[in-house]
């Protein structure tokens, strides 16, 4: 391994490093070392590895094309409703019949709408969902976790809350919910959030305990150091990697949620992909026809598994243990 240290790097020239000094106290007590940045060696370590760069780099394109595409395009899923000779295309049928595009190369579906548009349409919906559901339910579970796992009185409170809403299964939580209000979006972002974040919370606590009575926690407090102020500064800064490799788990699950409601018959009015894969379900197992069900599932699988990858490797990435040289 090359150990060459760049002068750059020590914060001083070359003059001062080479320079004599005068024998003193005071100048004996200087430490010259390299300057160190923690989210730069996140960072550093993370795109050491070439396969994080391929798929980092595939997970910012099908966001970015989620995002970008649809608001290129004019998408009217009925345009072709009309017409019985664009219903449930293959793309070698479609392209023939609608000329060669981009919009036709994974065919047409039930209402002769283009699948490639379909698809990158629904995309949007349900990568919107999962970051909106993802960062409200990571932001209130951890500042209620850090908080809660450092304050008895909090403690007392909360173990009974979750005693009580943590054991109902999520899913049986959000279906409920689903079926009380209109399924829209924003009614599905309400399902997944409302009691969404006590997992998080819990297991933050229970991290929490682990490091609050350190020595440099107790110190803290003995000087009068609020519970908040030691809780934000002094522990959560100390667990950047396992709320990392949480967040990387939580988002890919809410596009799962997303997709099994909808395959049941109870996800959003929205076109997203579950919504999608619902519709197509009969196309599953008619010739001719699969393309309609199985491009939407391809897309929703690669974004899931590319996300949790993604999040896996910042969070091994973000642990300071892996920037030691």
């Amino acid at each position: 391994m090359d150990n060459k240290i760049d002068l750059k790097d020590l914060g001083m020239s070359e003059a001062e490093l080479f320079s004599h000094v005068d024998h003193s106290s005071a100048e004996s007590e200087k430490i010259t070392a390299p300057r160190y940045s923690y989210w730069k060696s996140v960072f550093r370590v993370f795109f050491r590895n070439r396969l994080n760069i391929i798929i980092l780099s595939l997970l910012v394109f099908m966001i970015l094309f989620a995002y970008i595409y649809p608001s290129l395009i004019h998408y009217d899923p009925f345009a072709n409703l009309l017409d019985p000779n664009s219903k449930h295309l293959s793309p070698s049928k479609a392209m023939s019949y609608f000329g060669g595009s981009i919009h036709w190369i994974l065919g047409a579906g039930a209402s002769g709408e283009p699948t490639f548009d379909a698809i990158w349409n629904g995309s949007r919906i349900s990568i919107s969902l999962a970051l909106i559901c993802g960062a409200i339910n990571m932001t209130v579970g951890v500042l209620i976790g850090a908080v809660w796992g450092f304050s008895k009185r909090v403690d007392a409170i909360m173990m009974e809350v979750y005693n009580i809403v943590g054991n109902v299964p999520l899913i049986l939580i959000i279906s409920v919910m689903a079926m009380l209000f209109s399924p829209t979006f924003w009614t599905m972002v309400l399902a997944m959030t409302v009691v969404g974040w006590i997992g998080i919370a819990f297991f933050i606590r229970t991290q929490v305990v682990i490091i609050r009575d350190r020595e440099y926690n107790l110190a803290s407090r003995c000087l009068g150091t609020s519970t908040i102020k030691i809780a934000m500064k002094n522990i959560l800064p100390f667990m950047t990697s396992v709320i990392v490799t949480m967040l990387a788990t939580e988002i890919p699950s809410y596009i799962s949620y997303e997709v099994f409601l909808a395959y049941i018959g109870m996800g959003m009015s929205e076109m997203s992909l579950g919504r999608m894969i619902y519709a197509a379900e009969s196309a599953m197992v008619t010739p001719g026809w699969q393309f309609e069900f199985w491009s939407p599932v391809a897309i929703a699988s690669i974004i899931t598994v590319v996300l949790y990858v993604v999040g896996q490797n910042l969070g091994d990435a973000s642990d300071p243990r892996t920037h030691m040289e």
